[in-house]
């Protein structure tokens, strides 16, 4: 019988000839394995880079990763019982590798043979210590984990004997993943395949209960390609094959598709213009700072309380018009104007003449209280404007005067029923219906009151252009029927999920001018909708949100400029989902070809990394500050990856290891093949085809209505 002494004599490679925190120095044995190695009681292939290594301790053993290979030529044997160096002057080749320490691995079950493996180092090896090979039941613990957490199999582990590979679905979208590589590396596949792996286990899992098929999951897949369609379209399934894990005649999975074009498979995709907050429309208008901006956040209030729709009597209409006037004298005084530099005290002085001109004509229409009270407040307007018409006239107010002034506005517009209710400020964001139109009225008319209009008619003109385009119409305008408990249930999912797993938003067609907005506006909906269903109900909706093309919509921006564009605001949502998304049940998962034009934000709170090949060099310098522990230099391989060979590394992986992702059937692919140029110019005359459809559905989305170009 071979003692545990005797077994580990039979492991060992080497010795460790140099400790460092981040690293270890090994000198290999001179009949240690070249290529095969035998002495772990099976064939394994060794050594290789990427491969894994042993340091026995007190406690267990240290788990090392290779990182460098390479051969000294010494003039004499280094080895212990070649004594008759010197006799002969030949170089001595001595083999060399270098290790990353990586975790602690530990025997808790001897007759179960388990283990437990410890992320980090606790103790150091010395010089002299043993290196071993890890035996078949030790790698595939290392490679395969333990315990039921690992429910979902993603791929098999190349340099551990092909051991299936699993991840902990808590661990891999509770912290955010991010899938980088460069384009052709099988970064689309890769999410495709989580989804479908992931929901298919699920699916698995209620069915041993009793449970219904469709597992309560809820996947938005935020896709500027329209590639992810076709992955779950269940009709492209040749012989009603829907899954390799089943054989139920219904397919498993479903897919809730939203397009720009709806065809019978998919419904339109609509974002209501209501549910953009303050920041977007400034965004998507451009407005300007100084007096663009508040106008359009008044605006907003204003119409959000319905307190621009046609009035029902002229009282109304006029109540409405104090209110203006109210809420505008109590800004004035609290930001230190008349008085103050800005606005000059002439630009108060023409609010006021415009006003007393407005309220004018309605004074012989009315008697009573709302007579004298409104002829009350008209009088003292006309007291203050006789003196500043006069030759040279002195424009500044004094504080009584305006204190006067609010007084009188004040009681005008409680005779007309207003109350001091009507002055809570309504919040700009809040997402209440309104239509186009009313939205045009509000700001024409609080530029009006607000005595800016000048200032405001690009701001209109292209609130006009916008909303009338032709293309953005059916996505933003044209929703009158949606309602945003609808929506959510449509878009994130509800309790029911007959409707399906899995929501992809196809933007491929989707205007570039409203492309960045439509997509924060879609991601701030669903992250403030998990947030306010966790205050509510106490409970969080655990939700993951795809972002395939990541560097568009979550591009690094200068954070000092003061005009945001639809591209910084996109990514301000997409960093806040980052960095509080965790709390409320909001998993991201980021797939980019370039990381490097990434938010560093995001990217920094991606705590689980699948690593496709990337050659960029800035690409490569970025990701190796981003991963965890001290494998930066295990990521020098990232270039030479294969197609579907990716490093997994992070908090779903007790250690970083390369998985072959599994591969997917023809019809379960996203639509991302690369262009088959040889097949096409070998066709010849045998592919004929006609540029007409083509230009009439082009030209078609640039029409109106009623068909006028």
């Amino acid at each position: 019988m071979t003692t545990p002494i005797e077994h580990a004599e039979h492991r060992t490679l080497g010795t460790v000839v140099g400790v460092a925190p981040n690293e270890f120095t090994v000198l290999l044995d001179t009949d240690a394995p070249a290529s095969t190695a035998l002495n772990a009681g099976y064939p394994a292939p060794f050594p290789r880079i990427g491969g894994y290594v042993l340091v026995p301790n007190e406690i267990g053993s240290i788990l090392c990763l290779v990182a460098w290979l390479g051969i000294e030529n010494a003039p004499y044997p280094k080895r212990l019982g070649l004594k008759d160096f010197g006799l002969v002057d030949l170089p001595y080749p001595v083999r060399k590798m270098k290790v990353l320490p990586v975790a602690t691995l530990r025997r808790i079950d001897t007759d179960d043979a388990a283990w437990e493996i410890e992320r980090g180092v606790r103790l150091f090896p010395t010089v002299g210590d043993a290196v071993l090979l890890p035996t078949r039941d030790e790698l595939r613990h290392i490679v395969e984990g333990r315990g039921v957490d690992a429910r979902v199999q993603i791929g098999r582990a190349p340099l551990a004997g092909g051991s299936r590979i699993s991840v902990d679905p808590d661990k891999l979208f509770g912290r955010h993943l991010a899938v980088l590589g460069n384009t052709g590396s099988g970064k689309t596949c890769t999410v495709a395949g989580l989804i479908r792996w992931c929901l298919e286990s699920a699916c698995d899992h209620r069915r041993s209960g009793g449970g219904a098929a469709i597992p309560a999951a809820r996947f938005i897949v935020l896709d500027p390609n329209g590639e992810y369609s076709r992955a779950f379209n269940s009709q492209a399934a040749p012989n009603g094959e829907y899954s390799r894990a089943f054989d139920s005649p219904a397919p498993p999975l479903k897919a809730r598709i939203f397009k720009v074009d709806p065809t019978q498979e998919a419904q339109a995709l609509q974002v209501p213009l209501w549910f953009w907050n303050s920041a977007e429309w400034i965004a998507f208008t451009k407005a300007s700072a100084k007096t663009q901006k508040p106008t359009l956040i008044e605006a907003l209030r204003l119409v959000r309380d319905q307190r621009t729709d046609p009035p029902q009597s002229r009282v109304h209409d006029l109540r409405r018009f104090l209110r203006t006037m109210v809420v505008t004298i109590r800004a004035e005084k609290d930001c230190g104007s008349p008085w103050g530099t800005f606005p000059k005290p002439k630009s108060f002085f023409e609010k006021i003449e415009k006003w007393k001109r407005g309220l004018e004509p309605d004074l012989a229409a009315l008697e009573g209280n709302e007579a004298r009270e409104l002829g009350a407040l008209v009088n003292y307007l006309e007291e203050l404007c006789r003196p500043r018409r006069q030759q040279y006239p002195h424009y500044d107010f004094t504080r009584h005067e305006i204190d006067r002034l609010l007084q009188a506005a004040s009681s005008a517009h409680s005779a007309f029923g207003g109350a001091e209710s009507d002055f809570v400020p309504v919040d700009a964001d809040v997402p209440r219906p309104f239509t186009p139109e009313s939205l045009l009225r509000s700001v024409e008319a609080t530029a009006e009151l607000m005595n800016v209009s000048e200032h405001v008619e690009t701001l209109l003109m292209r609130l006009r252009n916008l909303l009338e385009d032709a293309q953005m119409k059916p996505i933003i305008a044209d929703c009158a029927n949606v309602t945003l408990e609808q929506w959510l249930t449509d878009y994130v999912g509800g309790s029911a999920p007959d409707k399906g797993s899995l929501s992809i938003i196809d933007l491929s067609l989707v205007p570039s001018e409203i492309v960045h907005i439509v997509t924060a506006v879609t991601a701030r909906m669903v992250f403030e909708a998990l947030q306010r269903f966790r205050k509510v109900t106490g409970n969080t909706l655990p939700t993951v949100l795809v972002m395939e093309e990541a560097h568009t919509f979550i591009k690094r921006y200068e954070s000092s400029l003061e005009d945001q564009d639809a591209a910084s605001v996109c990514c301000q949502v997409f960093e806040r989902i980052a960095r509080e998304g965790r709390k409320f049940g909001l998993g991201l998962v980021l797939s980019s070809q370039r990381p490097y034009e990434l938010s560093p934000t995001v990217l920094a709170q991606c705590n689980t990394f699948l690593l496709h090949r990337i050659v960029n060099d800035r690409d490569q310098e970025l990701v190796q500050k981003l991963v965890p522990d001290n494998l930066g230099g295990l990521l020098k391989e990232l270039p030479t990856l294969p197609t579907r060979q990716v490093i997994l590394l992070g908090w779903a992986t007790p250690v970083p290891v390369l998985v072959e992702i599994r591969e997917l059937r023809d019809w379960q692919r996203p639509d991302s093949e690369d262009p088959k140029f040889w097949e096409n110019w070998c066709a010849g005359g045998d592919t004929e085809f006609t540029w007409k459809p083509v230009v009439e559905a082009w030209q078609k989305q640039n029409r109106t209505e009623d068909g006028a170009s």
